[in-house]
């Protein structure tokens, strides 16, 4: 193959992760956070704080730098994390792709930037189903390479309809300007010549993503191997990719998922796969996370508060992270820690529209009796209300700081910081567009010095973890036992469409390695 003096290059993405038991993301929830069509993509991918994902600007930068190339922009849209996609939403979309690139005509390259863990209400697979589409659309000879989330759920025919499969390499998620670079520059190598071959490895293994962190750990250790394995290989090898999947998605293409692209040969890549699959199943018993019970938890925040001479402390909320579909809403944790007297405690960011406006109208230094879920009360976010002072109120457009928020345009919409319990009490943070609280921003928009609080507690499952990391090393970050659409404790759910036996569910569950 020839490399084109001006390759055309199609942009397109429907990004979300979906979990089966929240709602169904709906198309008012796509374009209340962004829905990006022709031109706009590459105009929102040139601003300096953009609401778009980190990989597509920097798919388009890398590109700009690289040599000539004309973009072809198509449709790029994603929501939060949330239930599966709206039928009707979802096709529309995949068919103003479509439409997009048979009006552009002939095209080299498309560049596809999906979460990977989406499913729809009657497709357990549409992120395969799209990029099927767009192969079938744009022909056997055409690049298609596409980036995706490390809880990506990887389908047979993700894999097939694309010529690679880029997957991030770290969690909390920083890497995200890398990946798009790297889809950049392999596109660019494939049309000088490269000829990819993806070989793909899908484990009966289904872990809760606690237990896919890459700091360390079991599925740091796949991850580590598989980078070092490629740079053995040399340039056998195009890409690693070790997906720890999204248990929560509840679909038959589950499971931790190995994709190796081989440069010009599958041998290579099938034998590295299967290594990289191997030391994971080997290792599976540790993708087990023992968690903080409640009370204990509670109990931590009242020592630190009372002993200045004990580092202070992080909670995870895990069982409620809207970075994996939970609401927002569910005040357990703030209940027990109110309860308790607990002091010196700043809790971010309950998704309360109502309460959020309530405190709008009363205004900055008003008291009240602050009612949580007092519109909407569901199995997991139940009614508290509690005497509070407003403290601070703004309209919710922040930039990220820290961690894979940095940088990025986020509008929380109206926001208020409240305190329950006294001048040294809790400070609560309620928002009305549902966030998951991963970046310091969340306090700091509110005048908060986050170093003054003894216990942070945060509805996020893990990418706080690097948003907060200057105040909290990993020895001081405790993953809280509770109750949630996104809780850890995954015995506690009603699966429905995991390919069982699947571990840690089924302890019998068995692996047979692919004869090759």
């Amino acid at each position: 193959m020839t490399t084109p003096t001006t390759p055309r290059v199609a942009l397109a993405g429907i990004i979300l992760e979906s979990n089966a038991f929240a709602p169904v993301a709906t198309e008012a929830d796509f374009r209340s956070r962004y829905y990006l069509e022709g031109q706009a993509i590459v105009d929102e991918g040139a601003k300096t704080h953009s609401v778009m994902p980190l990989e597509m600007t920097a798919f388009i930068g890398a590109m700009n730098a690289t040599g000539p190339w004309e973009p072809v922009p198509t449709v790029l849209t994603g929501c939060q994390p949330a239930g599966p996609v709206d039928d009707g939403f979802f096709g529309r979309t995949a068919e103003a792709i479509i439409a997009a690139l048979a009006a552009a005509g002939p095209v080299d390259a498309v560049y596809v930037a999906n979460h990977g863990a989406m499913t729809a209400v009657s497709d357990h697979d549409p992120d395969g189903t799209l990029v099927r589409r767009i192969r079938e659309a744009v022909g056997p000879e055409t690049t298609i390479v596409a980036t995706h989330d490390l809880h990506a759920n990887i389908s047979e025919s993700m894999v097939e309809s694309a010529d690679v499969l880029i997957g991030y390499l770290t969690n909390p998620h920083v890497d995200m300007m890398q990946r798009g670079e790297e889809a950049a520059f392999t596109v660019r190598t494939i049309l000088a010549g490269a000829r990819p071959k993806a070989a793909f490895i899908r484990l009966p293994l289904t872990p809760a993503s606690v237990t896919l962190l890459t700091r360390e750990g079991p599925y740091a250790d796949m991850i580590d191997f598989g980078q070092r394995r490629q740079r053995e290989l040399g340039g056998a090898i195009l890409n690693v990719s070790v997906f720890g999947g999204f248990v929560f998605g509840d679909t038959p293409k589950n499971g931790v998922a190995v994709v190796v692209t081989g440069r010009d040969d599958l041998a290579p890549a099938q034998s590295l796969a299967l290594e990289i699959a191997a030391k994971g199943w080997a290792d599976r018993e540790r993708f087990r996370r023992r968690l903080t019970p409640l009370e204990d938890a509670v109990g931590l925040a009242i020592k630190v508060a009372d002993d200045d001479s004990l580092p202070a402390v992080i909670f995870s909320d895990s069982g409620d992270n809207p970075g994996g579909g939970g609401g927002g809403n569910t005040t357990w944790l703030l209940k027990a820690l109110v309860e308790a007297g607990a002091r010196k405690v700043f809790m971010g960011s309950y998704v309360d529209a109502a309460l959020a406006a309530e405190a709008h109208e009363r205004g900055e230094g008003a008291e009240f009796e602050a009612v949580f879920n007092r519109t909407v009360e569901t199995e997991f976010a139940k009614r508290f209300e509690a005497p509070a002072r407003v403290l601070k109120l703004i309209d919710g457009s922040i930039v990220g700081r820290l961690g894979m928020a940095a940088g990025r345009a986020m509008e929380l919409g109206p926001s208020a910081a409240l305190r329950i319990g006294g001048d040294d009490g809790i400070t609560v943070i309620v928002i009305t567009q549902r966030h998951q609280t991963a970046d310091p921003m969340f306090f700091e928009a509110f005048g908060l010095d986050i170093a003054r609080a003894r216990t942070v507690t945060v509805k996020s499952r893990g990418h706080f973890r690097a948003g907060f990391e200057p105040w909290f090393p990993p020895e001081n970050v405790y993953e809280v036992d509770t109750a949630g659409l996104t809780a850890p404790v995954l015995e506690r759910f009603q699966w429905k469409g995991l390919p069982r036996p699947v571990y840690p569910l089924d302890e019998d569950a068995a692996w047979t390695p692919p004869d090759r």
